[in-house]
């Protein structure tokens, strides 16, 4: 499997899982997502899958994953962890791979406190999935009649009371997702009366695409002295993710091959900046934060 290299570690999770090598590529600088041109270098005829990541919300580019997958007869397995409303060309996130999983950790805007939610419009993977989180339990229909288990599964399911958490949430997510596209507007407004501040270009959607903004990040030059000038004055900044070749559990793993040098990966590990963006921010605060970041630069 092929996996982008500037993201959260769970996206390699799946060497674990299902015993496959990752292979870690780099990713685009104006963007943060996959680097097309690293992911058709690195396919080769042990290939199996790709492992893009619609990263901080920002919708793939699927015309060209979609052109890759069917040129080299792949599958996508997308990581949507963050992109749950995100849209592209009027097709929401989770129609769009093979298989898409979104996350709702305590940081995304539909939250169960962990867990998750897998997508796929393939009947036969949805029935295999749903059976796998219930021990490998026959979950058609005629299994009603009497209980069997097929195959060996999991635990791996939200409970009952976490499910319902969801789905109150899930009831109002436009009204949700309008809130942060309003305040990542007012960040854009604020930014570009600044030249100090970069912004990548995913945060400026093409037509019939929408980011979601799970997290609203900026690029600046010496983004780990002015985080930690922000936090002196309580301003929760960040980071935006991690380059994975720069850790051990990556690097120094014979499960997983570091593709090129990975130097995009790097350059926006050290560059991103993510701002607070919380539904019950306002535009004061925005105003607040983006004169405190910009007298640092």
């Amino acid at each position: 499997v092929i996996v982008p290299d500037y993201t959260y570690p769970a996206t390699a999770s799946v060497i674990n899982i299902v015993g496959a090598k990752a292979v870690i590529v780099d990713v685009s600088k104006k963007d943060m997502l996959l680097d097309f041109n690293s992911l058709e270098d690195a396919i080769n005829e042990r290939t199996k899958a790709i492992i893009p990541v619609s990263l901080f919300g920002a919708p793939l580019d699927y015309e060209k994953l979609n052109f890759i997958k069917e040129k080299y007869n792949l599958y996508i397995v997308e990581d949507a962890a963050c992109s749950i409303g995100a849209v592209y060309q009027g097709v929401k996130v989770g129609n769009q791979a093979d298989i898409t999983v979104f996350s709702l950790h305590p940081r995304k805007f539909i939250t169960t406190g962990e867990g998750g939610i897998i997508t796929t419009n393939n009947k036969k993977w949805g029935d295999w999935i749903n059976s796998y989180k219930h021990f490998g339990m026959d979950m058609t229909e005629s299994s009603r009649e009497g209980i069997h288990f097929n195959m060996i599964g999991t635990n791996y399911k939200l409970t009952n009371i976490q499910a319902a958490v969801g789905l109150g949430q899930l009831e109002n997510i436009d009204q949700l997702l309008k809130k942060r596209i309003s305040l990542a507007n007012n960040y854009k407004s604020l930014i570009n009366k600044t030249d100090k501040i970069n912004l990548p270009e995913v945060l400026n959607p093409k037509p019939n695409c929408q980011h979601s903004f799970q997290t609203y990040i900026v690029f600046i030059k010496n983004r780990d002295q002015d985080m930690k000038q922000m936090r002196e004055k309580d301003i929760e900044v960040q980071i935006g993710s991690y380059s994975l070749h720069m850790h051990n559990a990556f690097n120094n793993n014979s499960k997983v091959e570091i593709f090129g040098d990975l130097s995009n990966s790097k350059w926006c590990f050290k560059n991103a900046l993510a701002l607070p963006l919380y539904n019950d921010l306002t535009f004061d605060l925005q105003k607040y934060i983006i004169k405190e970041l910009n007298s640092r630069l």
